[in-house]
């Protein structure tokens, strides 16, 4: 396995970083990328590049990259893709370390862009330069507040720092996972929109976040490979969870996926199944790559089956389908704790093998109750709880409540659809660390994760 480059730290820590093509018309990309860096609280030094302004956002601009008196770590270029080429000649004369080329018109535009593209990569490697892109928003590190997106902070909220990490082929994911991380108190270590990988790519990225301790679970959208050997030794060896979505499962996406970063596409049966033999996790949708990254994130992971406790047993049926779907193991309470159980609820809770169904006429006083008996039980890995927060016998603050419950160190996934009251009970939890879903199919996924990583952890591919 080849050891991660250290160069690649250029990116989420540079001590300077220039816009090339920055703009004083906000709505411009140039204007954006830079206002982002501005905004996200990077506290390094931050120079605009553009021939034609001399402040841009308070700052002196600069006619041109070698104008600037100081050391360039990384260079975000924001031209169009004809003039990149003479900016990466700029970055190389300049000693920048790391570029993001934000703009597009390369490799997916047709053979005159590619060709550009490959006129890029030249110059950079002689240079000793990686690059992040073209075609891409970039990059995002939740520690050091590098931010090189183009989405104003009034359209996309930007996460605080934390341990899920998450690669992209897409810009779109990118910022929703962002934007929907943010919302979650989802801490983020890096984000990394790769969009036509000429240079840096999957691979050399899981390989340095293997080693990032600010990491520690790795989220991948894929859509085709550049260096697939390079890619499965990656996950390999990571040590961590990486969890991948593959899209382009058919004949009509992969050649959607030709025209948006203009790479051909390894057919999704041999790729899927050399990705699991790898030892990534495989899910069926983004928001299901988005569930299993939030609970690996901020739930230990689990030793054993699940058990459903609910004040409303209907989704539980369903989530009872998609756990079997997935092989995710539904717990057999013991004949001890089922008469625990019994003893310690109102007669009106219904004691099943793997669901508690406490009824509508559930409170707080019950939740709690059968989730003490369970923390104990030997045989529950995972408690999963089902609630229904538009009951009236449910106090007010059963959230706080939950949020507080001591768990003895097995995972907890929150089941809750809704609308305002119920969002803003899920948030509540969310903030305290609790994963919340509103789709049953996310919550399976959630719990395959965590199931997953606690069988496998780091003893070789899963069989899942």
């Amino acid at each position: 396995m080849r050891r991660p480059d250290p160069s690649l730290d250029y990116f989420f820590r540079p001590k300077a970083v220039a816009v090339i093509g920055a703009s004083s018309k906000p709505g411009k990309i140039g204007h954006e990328s830079l206002r982002s860096l501005l905004m996200t609280g990077y506290s390094g030094k931050v120079y605009p590049v553009n021939p034609k302004a001399e402040t841009i956002l308070g700052l002196r601009a600069y006619p041109s990259l070698l104008d600037i008196p100081d050391d360039v770590d990384l260079a975000v270029i924001t031209l169009p893709a004809k003039a990149v080429v003479d900016a990466m000649r700029d970055c190389v004369k300049k000693g920048v370390k790391a570029v993001v080329i934000i703009s597009g018109g390369f490799g997916e535009a047709g053979p005159e862009g590619k060709a550009i593209e490959e006129e890029v990569v030249r110059i950079a490697r002689q240079g000793g330069i990686r690059i992040v892109g073209p075609n891409c928003i970039g990059v995002f590190d939740g520690y050091s507040r590098v931010d090189t997106s183009f989405q104003p902070h009034e359209r996309m909220g930007r996460p605080g720092p934390g341990a899920a990490a998450f690669l992209s082929q897409s810009g779109t994911f990118g910022a929703t996972f962002l934007d929907w991380a943010a919302e979650d108190h989802l801490g983020v270590s890096k984000m990394v929109s790769l969009g036509n990988r000429a240079d840096v790519d999957e691979a050399d990225l899981i390989s340095y976040l293997a080693r990032d301790d600010e990491t520690r679970v790795i989220g991948v959208y894929v859509e085709s490979f550049t260096r697939g050997r390079e890619l499965m030794e990656s996950v390999r060896h990571a040590g961590k969870p990486v969890v991948v979505y593959k899209a382009s499962r058919t004949e009509k996406g992969s050649l959607a996926a030709v025209s948006h970063t203009g790479r051909m596409v390894v057919r999704h049966e041999v790729a899927s199944s050399a990705l699991r033999q790898a030892g990534a996790l495989l899910v069926d949708s983004f928001g299901e790559l988005y569930a299993a990254v939030k609970a690996l994130a901020k739930q230990p992971p689990s030793r054993g089956g699940v058990v459903m406790v609910t004040n409303g047993a209907g989704p539980c049926v369903m989530a009872a389908d998609e756990l079997a779907m997935r092989g995710v193991p539904l717990v057999q309470l013991s004949e001890r704790t089922k008469e625990e159980l019994r003893n310690a609820l109102p007669p009106y809770a219904l004691v099943g093998d793997f669901v508690i169904d406490l009824t509508g006429s559930a409170n707080t006083s019950d939740y709690l109750k059968a989730l003490e008996v369970l923390v104990r039980a030997e045989e529950v890995g995972l408690l999963g709880v089902f609630v229904v927060f538009q009951d009236s016998p449910l106090e007010d603050d059963f959230a706080e409540v939950l949020s507080r419950f001591d768990r003895g160190g097995k995972p907890l996934l929150v089941f809750a659809a809704g609308g305002r009251y119920t969002r803003v009970k899920r948030s509540l939890l969310e903030r305290a660390g609790i994963p919340t879903y509103d789709d049953v199919r996310e919550f399976a996924a959630a719990s395959l994760a965590l199931w997953w990583w606690g069988r496998h952890g780091r003893q070789g591919a899963p069989s899942v």
